[in-house]
C-alpha cells in the first residue's frame, strides 16, 4: 500500500485530517518523557489521520532523545501514517543517506523535504515508492515572504516548487496556515498537503473554506495539543475537538 492510499484509507475510516505533532519539550530524555509521549499518542489515535513527530525535539537530546523518538514509533498503530518532519535538503548522496534514515531505519511513511536546492534532491526519497514526501512550498513564518513569496516572472518563487510536485503522486506540499491567503490556495495545485500554523501559531481555519480539494490534506497541531491549557480535558478530548473545528472548515 502506498502513503498516499494509507493516508486516504485512514481519513476516511477516521473523518479526520487531524495530524497530531508529537514535538516535546524534554528536559530529560528519559523514560518519564518517553511515557508522556506515548500517552499522547495512546489518547489521541482515535483521532489522528497521522502523527508527525519533529526530529529536531529529539535531536537536541542526542542519542538518548532518538533513542525515544525510535521507541515511540514503535507505539504508533501500523494503520495510522507517520510523517517525519526533517526537512531535509542536500546532494544526491547525502540525501540518500537522509532517505535511508528515515524510510528503512525508522520506517517512517513520509518525509518533509527542502527542495530549493534542485529536483535532483528528490531522487533518493523517490527509490521509495510506496512512500511520501512534503516539498516545503509555503511555511507558517513570517519569513516566507522572504524567498517563498517573492516573484518569479508572473509567478511565485514557491510556485516552482509545486511544479515538481507532478513527478509522481507521492509528493505534496507543506502550506502553512498562517500563510494561506486566497491568491496562495488559488496558485497551489490540488496536491496532497501537510498544513502547519493551527493552534499556537494562531493560523485561521476559514482560510480552508470552500477549497473544494480532492487531494487529501492534514491540518497539524503539536502544542495545540500536547501541551494545551486546559487541566480539565484530556489529550483526547482536545483532539478530537480540533478534529470536529478541522472537519468542520473544510467541509
Amino acid at each position: 500500500m502506498s502513503f498516499r492510499e494509507k493516508l486516504e484509507k485512514r481519513i476516511a475510516a477516521t473523518g479526520s485530517n487531524l495530524c497530531v505533532g508529537l514535538d516535546p519539550r524534554m528536559d530529560l530524555a528519559d523514560e518519564a518523557a518517553k511515557r508522556f509521549i506515548i500517552k499522547v499518542i495512546e489518547e489521541t489515535a482515535s483521532h489522528a489521520a497521522a502523527f508527525k513527530p519533529n526530529s529536531a525535539y529529539y535531536e537536541a537530546k542526542g542519542w538518548q532523545g532518538m533513542r525515544i523518538l525510535a521507541q515511540v514509533l514503535k507505539e504508533i498503530p501500523k494503520d495510522i501514517p507517520v510523517i517525519f518532519d526533517v526537512k531535509r535538503g542536500d546532494i544526491g548522496e547525502t540525501q540518500g543517506y537522509y532517505a535511508k534514515s528515515a524510510f528503512d531505519a525508522y520506517g517512517v511513511d513520509a518525509v518533509t523535504l527542502n527542495a530549493y536546492m534542485g529536483s535532483d534532491t528528490l531522487e533518493p526519497f523517490l527509490k521509495y515508492p510506496d512512500k511520501g514526501i512534503y516539498l516545503l512550498g509555503v511555511t507558517s513564518n513570517p519569513g516566507a515572504k522572504d524567498i517563498e513569496l517573492q516573484p518569479s516572472g508572473d509567478r511565485k518563487v514557491f510556485e516552482l516548487v509545486a511544479d515538481m510536485t507532478g513527478v509522481s503522486p507521492q509528493v505534496g506540499l507543506v502550506l502553512g496556515l498562517t500563510n494561506a491567503a486566497d491568491d496562495v490556495l488559488a496558485r497551489t495545485p490540488d496536491v496532497p498537503l501537510l498544513i502547519p500554523g493551527l493552534g499556537a501559531q494562531g493560523g485561521d481555519l476559514s482560510a480552508l473554506k470552500g477549497s473544494a480539494r480532492k487531494a487529501p490534506l492534514l491540518v497539524n497541531v503539536s502544542r495545540g495539543i500536547m501541551y494545551h491549557n486546559d487541566p480539565r480535558s484530556s489529550f483526547g478530548t482536545v483532539a478530537a475537538d480540533w478534529k470536529l473545528r478541522i472537519r468542520e472548515a473544510i467541509a
